[in-house]
């Protein structure tokens, strides 16, 4: 139970540590360097004795050329030792010439490759050569245990240097957390300060818009602006019931006209036909045609139409139809008149609009509407970006305790200590 107990309470205060978070990186460094340190001093000697021994090695491979066979070998064997033998030097000596670099990690590397070659070697070509050359062949597997010896002791410390590398890049990444972590939370204060000094400006401005706009609203000059607002609601009324008569007339007429227009086509009447196509065409515009472009197409479409009214080859049909052609000097005034009026309200709307658009007070009121809605969606973006915010820290302020905590276990786990760590002293304090 005792045993279960201090196991929870962790190790006794006496064996803990003070560390300052800004120490944390200096001290991890020193760290590394005494890693590296270590590293050469235990890779010295076996360095020099692979290169010693691969020294000795090349002598051995080379005398391999100019040896005599075992004269007690059988005459195949000797045949198919002899073929094999510059195969196993050339395969040898591609080995033993790799370039050996001073740093004891590529070093090691190199060395490994250089084993694994001449092993190849001996267990490839070099299994027919153990007959014909058993003392060289000999001489050649103690080179390569040599090496590999001195390799093996070179593994041990790089595992090592390996191991505590490892610890200490895992240490300086949680350094790195934690220290991007506090960064972005000091750094959301001031991008916090920014936009609520944004946000009181805009706010300031909508109160400044909201009270010019009360006084716009009740100024004397634009509420008198009421009457001509009032002339161009009747005068578009009018407008529009112009239209519409006009419509009405002109599209009965039209329709008498297309009867004709047949008839003409039928008698090869060129002249008529012309005639009563461009009345039609002026007439079914989508736009009202000046009053004398009117008169001139009726007073040449309408005589052409009343001779075949007359003549019975068109048959009125409805009482529209025949109050028109009862008197078409009398329509013809009609929708000339209609025309008049039309483009005369035209006029008098477009006078009026004018007027109202061009006095000042509408067009501040528009600009100042127009920066209102510019500037409350400028606030209601700033108010989520600091709630966004405003999140985001409150994770921080999570966060951080947590990667300080598993830092300074990290530190403590290569210490051998329990870490304590103690926040930076503020500069000039």
């Amino acid at each position: 139970m005792l045993k279960f107990l201090k196991s929870l309470l962790g190790p006794a205060s006496d064996n803990q540590v003070y560390l300052a978070k800004g120490e944390v990186p200096s001290w991890l460094t020193e760290q590394e360097k005494k890693a590296r340190t270590t590293l050469y001093n235990e890779v010295e000697e076996p360095i020099r004795n692979i290169r010693n021994a691969m020294a000795r090695f090349q002598l051995t491979v080379n005398s391999l050329k100019d040896a005599d066979q075992n004269p007690e070998t059988h005459p195949r064997i000797k045949s198919i030792a002899k073929n094999s033998l510059p195969l196993f030097l050339r395969a040898m000596n591609t080995s033993l010439a790799k370039e050996m670099p001073d740093d004891p990690e590529a070093f090691y590397a190199a060395a490994v490759e250089c084993v694994k070659g001449c092993l190849n070697a001996v267990r490839g070509q070099g299994r027919y050569l153990m007959v014909a050359f058993p003392e060289e062949m000999k001489d050649i597997k103690a080179g390569v245990d040599a090496i590999g010896h001195e390799i093996n002791v070179m593994t041990r410390a790089i595992s090592r240097f390996k191991e505590e590398s490892s610890h200490i890049e895992t240490a300086r990444s949680a350094f790195m957390a934690l220290s991007d972590a506090e960064k972005d939370r000091e750094r959301s204060f001031a991008r916090e300060a920014r936009i609520r000094e944004r946000i009181n400006g805009n706010t300031a401005r909508l109160e400044s818009i909201a009270a010019e706009i009360a006084r716009l609203s009740v100024d004397e000059s634009f509420l008198a602006l009421d009457a001509g607002r009032n002339r161009c609601a009747d005068l578009t009324r009018e407008h529009d019931d112009l239209l519409r008569h006009y419509a009405s007339l002109t599209m009965t007429a039209s329709h008498v006209f297309r009867k004709a227009e047949k008839i003409a086509i039928r008698r090869n009447l060129s002249k008529e036909v012309h005639i009563l196509k461009e009345a039609m065409d002026v007439l079914s515009h989508h736009e009202v045609s000046s009053a004398e472009s009117v008169a001139r197409i009726l007073n040449a479409a309408c005589p052409v139409v009343q001779t075949m009214i007359d003549d019975g080859d068109i048959i009125l049909k409805n009482r529209e139809e025949r109050v028109i052609f009862s008197d078409t000097a009398q329509f013809s005034g009609e929708v000339y008149g209609l025309c008049t009026k039309y483009r005369e309200t035209g006029e008098r709307y477009r006078k009026e609009e004018e007027t109202l658009l061009s006095h000042p007070v509408p067009a501040r009121l528009r600009s100042l509407e127009r920066e209102k809605e510019q500037l409350e969606s400028m606030c209601s973006h700033e108010e989520q970006e600091t709630r966004d915010l405003l999140n985001a820290r409150k994770e921080l302020e999570a966060a951080i305790p947590l990667l300080r905590d598993e830092l300074a276990k990290k530190l403590g786990e290569m210490r051998g200590e329990t870490v304590q760590l103690q926040p930076d002293e503020p500069v000039g304090g």
